[in-house]
């Protein structure tokens, strides 16, 4: 088992590397569902969270943006309601990897990822040990890593079916979670 999640870690990273120099690799042509290869675990928690925060999102080209930190990085995710989970490029994973905030324990398996046109890509399932979204912190999330460093950061149900109830204040650029 530990031999497998070090091999998939090492993979992720190969990746990064592969899909920079414009060398990505491509599987999985013609599937239509995501299959994990490997159990993944859940939470052992499967609680809302409790609290509320409000966020300043960004709208650009009709696509709306908020600030979210991982593991410790901040990063910047599409809010995107209609995503299974968070999606992460391989490019973040190999940062986090390489600064340490993902580890071998940390990889959960592999899956075949579909993205919203139809595609189908190798990925793999990590745990993101804390997702802070304001002033509200996840603890583990399940979130599919994409084998492409051009794959926008999707905010998705993995993290959002945590919270009672999310609001929109699209005249004043706010989302309020609770």
């Amino acid at each position: 088992m530990e031999k497998r999640k070090t091999y998939i870690l090492v993979c992720l990273s190969i990746f990064s590397v592969l899909t920079f120099c414009n060398c990505a690799h491509k599987s999985g042509h013609g599937k239509k569902n995501v299959t994990v290869s490997q159990k993944v675990q859940t939470s052992p928690s499967e609680e809302k969270i409790s609290g509320s925060t409000r966020v300043k999102m960004t709208e650009e080209n009709g696509v709306y943006y908020v600030p979210v930190e991982v593991n410790g990085l901040n990063l910047r995710f599409v809010f995107d309601t209609g995503a299974s989970a968070i999606s992460i490029s391989s490019a973040e994973v190999a940062v986090m990897v390489r600064q340490g905030l993902i580890t071998q324990d940390d990889v959960l398996g592999t899956t075949q990822i579909m993205d919203a046109n139809g595609n189908v890509n190798e990925g793999a399932i990590v745990n993101l040990r804390t997702v802070k979204i304001g002033e509200l912190v996840l603890h583990n999330i399940q979130a599919s890593v994409v084998d492409n460093i051009q794959a926008p950061l999707l905010f998705g149900q993995s993290a959002l079916s945590k919270f009672g109830k999310v609001s929109i204040d699209y005249d004043n650029g706010y989302i309020e979670f609770n």
